[in-house]
This record gives structure tokens, sequence and C-alpha cells, in this order.
């Protein structure tokens, strides 16, 4: 079997973790393996939220600045991007718009409703049914998942709790190198139809040794969540996509929002993804097997449907309290990302602060397409973005740092 050049960018993402989380991300594929995961794109206004965010007095957010938001959508040469859409809700205003094509063959406009793959945010999903299993006690967030997943991990590896695999401090050995070319656009084309089990991509991170001891630092790494997926599987006895369906998108309605497993389409009406090629051609990208991201980065969805799930999480409908507020609580301040910055993820989502308003939530990335969601604690304002990128590398902050001081700055 051939490694996918998704495999283990899709992990960090070497050269982003996400649209928002990019600002010191090397190129596409300068490193097969994971490194300190980027540093906030926004984090200038402000440093990380604290502990315990949820003790924090509400900040205002400013009102929606239109004129900005718009213009931060309507750039699509820096970087280069075929389409855009934006999505603005919360109690403090709303306003959605879209730029670009959908579809460069027709040269169909990009409509808000189109899907698109949202990446890394499907980790939201999975860190959401772990936690509901929390709260049926079907599992204690301080097990090691070696009780719950006995023979997947090697036995010379510390006991890495769950919940230390859902805010990413399991300290777990860099994958192998894969043997392909990840800087080719035409390798990664190649590729695109290789197809994975989560059990060969959690042996990838099974020769040892670990990088640091469990819970002392914080690196996000995309292998955390295909363990969780693993052990919602384990414990539920379905497919962490069926359970994701089952606890979330029926109750929801989220009818644009799948789980695609081994098919490389995508169904409703979206947005293609396009890569350039190395004689400056585009190539459309938009069937690619996600199944080298599994559970950590393979969903479909479209801005409402992220919309609606970010504000029924927030608002208490998916999660009780105590479960809930683990989604916002960093490690303790003595844990620091690998770089030495201050640790930005909790369980399931990553939050950073600018113009002095603190978000959460999450970004995601596959070829052609990135995306974010986000929102303040008390929902004043929430915002879903996706765009397409005809390259993937550290360019792509640029987009995040328009929208996001078109967001809050007064």
């Amino acid at each position: 079997m051939s490694l996918s050049p998704l495999s283990r960018r899709a992990v960090v993402g070497a050269a982003l973790s996400g649209a928002v989380v990019a600002a010191t991300a090397g190129p596409a594929g300068a490193a097969s393996r994971p490194g300190p995961a980027p540093s906030s794109a926004l984090s200038a206004g402000g440093g990380p939220a604290r502990r315990n965010p949820s003790a924090h007095t509400p900040v205002p957010v400013p009102p929606l600045n239109v004129p900005a938001l718009r213009a931060a959508l309507a750039d699509l040469e820096h970087p280069e991007l075929t389409a855009a859409q934006l999505r603005v809700s919360g109690s403090a205003g709303r306003w959605c718009g879209t730029e670009g094509v959908a579809d460069r063959a027709t040269g169909r406009a990009v409509h808000e409703r189109d899907t698109f793959r949202i990446g890394s945010i499907t980790k939201v999903f999975v860190a959401t049914v772990v936690l509901q299993l929390a709260a049926e006690r079907r599992l204690s967030p301080e097990q090691p998942v070696q009780r719950l997943l006995p023979g997947l991990l090697p036995s010379g590896f510390p006991p890495i709790t769950v919940a230390q695999l859902l805010n990413h401090t399991s300290g777990l050995p860099d994958e192998q190198d894969p043997p392909y070319d990840p800087s080719s656009p035409e390798d990664i084309a190649r590729h695109r139809y290789d197809r994975w089990t989560p059990e060969q991509l959690v042996a990838q991170v099974a020769h040892g040794p670990m990088k640091f001891a469990p819970g002392t630092k914080q690196e996000y790494r995309g292998i955390n969540y295909v363990l969780l997926a693993l052990l919602i599987e384990r414990l539920t006895g379905c497919r962490y996509g069926e359970a994701i369906a089952h606890r979330i998108l029926r109750p929801l309605d989220l009818r644009h929002t799948a789980v695609p497993g081994n098919d490389p389409r995508i169904h409703w009406p979206h947005v293609h993804g396009y890569l350039r090629m190395t004689d400056g051609s585009l190539l459309d990208i938009t069937k690619f097997d996600q199944s080298a991201a599994w559970g950590e980065g393979e969903m479909i969805s479209r801005t409402g449907d992220l919309d609606r799930f970010l504000t029924a999480l927030f608002s208490g409908e998916l999660l009780p309290p105590h479960e809930l507020e683990r989604m916002f609580t960093l490690p303790p301040d003595e844990v620091r990302m690998v770089d030495g910055t201050p640790a930005r993820y909790a369980a399931g989502l990553q939050t950073f602060t600018v113009n002095g308003i603190t978000l959460w939530g999450k970004t995601g990335e596959r070829y052609g397409y990135s995306s974010a969601m986000f929102a303040t604690r008390d929902q004043q304002r929430r915002v879903v973005f996706s765009f397409n990128p005809t390259r993937r590398d550290a360019t792509q902050a640029q987009v995040s740092r328009r929208i996001a001081e078109a967001l809050t700055k007064a």
C-alpha cells in the first residue's frame, strides 16, 4: 500500500492546522512528520483564554462591519482562491456572503448552501460523542486508552488517558516518513485514492519513542482523534460515523453533514476544490478518498449546518454542563505547546483572542478546502467560513486574518 499525502499532513497540517491557526506554518509538504502546531495568526490582540473561561464577564463585540466583511471575502488573489463563503450569526448580528465559483468547468457561482470538506472540524463531532459517552458513564476521561483499546498501542507506552487524547497532550510518537514526495502536486493527485484503515494509521505511531510524557506538553495531533473514533466504535458497537449521525446529525436535522467513509465524492451541491499543478494548470481535486483522515478530518458539511451544530453545542443541547466545560478548559498553565507557547487546545475546541475578543471553535483543511467555525462563549458572535485555496501553505492565514479583523475590530 502506498501512503497518501493526506495521511500525515492531516495529522497536524505541516502547512496548517486549519484556516485560522496558521501564521508560523511552513510550506505544505515541507515535513512529513508533525511538528509544533502553528502559532495563532490572530493572537496579536491578546493571549489564549484563561483556564476557566466560563468565569469571564462577557466582552461586548463590536457592531457588524458589513463593508469590512465583504472586502475580506472579496479578495480571491491573496492568496489565490477559487471561492469563499462566510456566515456570521449570533445575538450581535447576522450576515452571509459568497465570492467566486463553485465549479470552474461550468462557471456556477458559489452559493451559501454549497457543501465542502470540513477537515479537522470533524474532531469537534468526535469529541462531543466521546464526552456524551463519558456523561453516560460508559467511559471515564481519566481512563487509559490502553485499557479501553487493549493491544492497539505498544505495551511499552506509558498510560495515555482519554482526556489527554482529547486535548492533545498524549505525547505519541511521530509518524513514520511516507515514501512519496509531499511537495509535488502531481504526487498528491496520484495518491488521492489510496485507502487506509484506522489500524494502519495507528501503526504509523507504534514504533516509538514517545515525544514527551503524557500530560506534560501539548502538541496538536490528528492520531489522537483516530484513537478516539476507534474508542467510539468499541463502546457503541457501530461505526463512529453512524454514532455521530445517531447522536448529533439526525437530532439536529443536519441534513447536509456526513461522514463519507470510503466514498471519495461529495453528493450534494458543493464547492469544488482545486490544486495548482507544477505546469501552472488547476486540477479538480474534489474527488478524494478521505480514509487517511478518518476520525480526525474526513467530514463534509455546509456553513448553515455548522452554525446550527455550534449553537446547539454551546447552548448545552448536546452535553451536560460538566462535560461541556471540558471543551472550554485548557490544560494547567505549566503545560505548554512543544514550541513553548501557551496551550490553546481544550477537549475538541481550540481558542484564540483577537482585538480583545476570545473565540472558541475549530479549523479544518483538506487539499482544495479550508474552513473554520468559531464563537464567543456567550454566542454574541458566531462565524463559519470556508474558502478554496489552490495551494496548501501558510499563505492561507491571510484569509483568516482578514476575516478575524473584520469580525472583531471596532
